[in-house]
């Protein structure tokens, strides 16, 4: 089956997309202005003219590319901060007296577009690269840096850097509230789940457990699996919906935030350990556990899991079909602890030892093995006649350990 993935998408990145696009059309017909009431002043007006004329069509003709961050890459960026930079540098060829008297260059203000160009598209980490370059450009095409040189390049350079972090911000909120968004929907779909299920299924399978009970007989037997099911039904919608995954195929992009329902092999997020053990709870099997999460590094809680599935494997085969088993959940500052009881028939003095010593190795392997790779401890008490326990122990300290 497919993988279902669903788009979130969020327009608070948009606004400034707009307003770089009305920025750089405002400056181009500014640039061509400046240049038209002062033209007399140019020794090579046709440079300016021939220039002007390149700027204006690349504006026009990119400025789909500056509509999102999507279309706004890293090839257009670079080119578009290079024509800004040859305007810069051509001026003094086409003003001679350009390096002499603090007048506009060429581009003019139409520069500091390319800069927020980057500051949107990348960060302020972007934003303060750009704007390093075109400092540099300036001060080459002075010849030195005059105070107005200064002021203008200290203007662009922490101007593009605010609005690089602004947008930074503004992406994080975005996820923020893409996930609380998302897990909003999970609840009141979990909700939903919850009273369609308790108006039907679970009746239903109330209802047979009863009758089959009644009944006795091969009913009896189908009316204990049904009980089995209402338990491990009732468990799965207690438990909720798993929290879905936030990824963007392109950070930078920002303004798409895609929900993928995968499972990372490679997560380190604490897993909540009542979440591991409730399919093991039956008709004959009864978990307690605290109303707080159990939080446990994802190997640990994994072969600590597997510990109690291996007791509980134990009691099934020793102690019968038919014998219940308790699971108690114990969450300490400073440890973890889980008790498997069971009223089977117990285990005779010396028969661990003699299954070891015949190569039947559960206990010592599937058990006290996990539970020492955890840096725990696992101790069995057995009275004949009186039941087994196993008290399961794993130290936080040393949980991470595990495989």
């Amino acid at each position: 089956m497919a993988k279902r993935e669903r788009v979130v998408r969020m327009s608070v990145e948009q606004p400034l997309w707009r307003a770089l696009t009305g920025y750089r059309v405002l400056t181009m017909v500014y640039a061509v202005l400046l240049f038209a009431f002062g033209r007399e002043r140019y020794e090579r007006p046709w440079v300016a003219v021939a220039y002007l004329a390149v700027m204006c069509v690349w504006t026009l003709a990119t400025l789909p590319k500056v509509a999102n961050a999507a279309s706004c890459t890293k090839r257009f960026l670079g080119v578009d901060l290079t024509i800004a930079l040859v305007g810069i540098l051509l001026t003094p060829l086409a003003d001679a007296h350009a390096q002499t008297i603090d007048g506009p260059t060429l581009p003019s203000i139409w520069t500091a577009g390319s800069v927020l160009a980057f500051a949107i598209k990348g960060g302020w980490r972007w934003a303060g690269v750009a704007s390093s370059i075109v400092a540099v450009a300036n001060i080459v095409e002075r010849g030195h840096p005059s105070r107005d040189t200064l002021h203008n390049v200290l203007l662009v350079w922490v101007a593009s850097i605010a609005i690089g972090y602004v947008v930074e911000v503004a992406r994080a909120s975005e996820r923020t509230l893409a996930r609380a968004l998302e897990i909003e929907a999970a609840t009141r779909e979990r909700e939903r789940l919850a009273r369609d299920i308790h108006d039907s299924v679970l009746q239903v399978l109330a209802m047979v457990q009863r009758r089959g009970t009644a009944l006795g007989g091969e009913a009896a037997e189908l009316g204990r699996m049904a009980g089995e099911q209402e338990v491990a039904l009732r468990t799965l919608v207690a438990g909720g919906l798993t929290r879905p995954s936030l990824v963007s195929e392109d950070e930078s992009e920002g303004a798409v935030v895609r929900v993928v329902e995968v499972e990372d092999p490679d997560d380190d997020t604490p897993v909540d350990l009542r979440v591991l053990l409730a399919p093991r709870a039956g008709a004959r099997v009864t978990l307690s556990e605290p109303g707080a999460p159990v939080l446990l590094p994802p190997p640990a809680a994994r072969e600590l899991a597997a510990a109690v599935g291996a007791a509980l494997d134990n009691v099934r085969v020793h102690a019968g079909e038919d014998a219940q088993a308790w699971i108690l959940v114990e969450d300490w500052p400073d440890e973890v602890i889980v008790t498997v009881r069971d009223d089977g028939p117990g285990i005779p003095e010396g028969r661990l030892a003699q299954a070891e010593g015949e190569g039947r190795m559960g206990v010592a392997l599937s058990i006290r093995g996990r539970l020492r790779e955890l840096g725990g401890t696992a101790e069995l008490i057995s009275v004949p006649g009186q039941g087994t326990e196993v008290e399961l122990k794993v130290p936080r300290g040393k949980a991470g350990r595990g495989r």
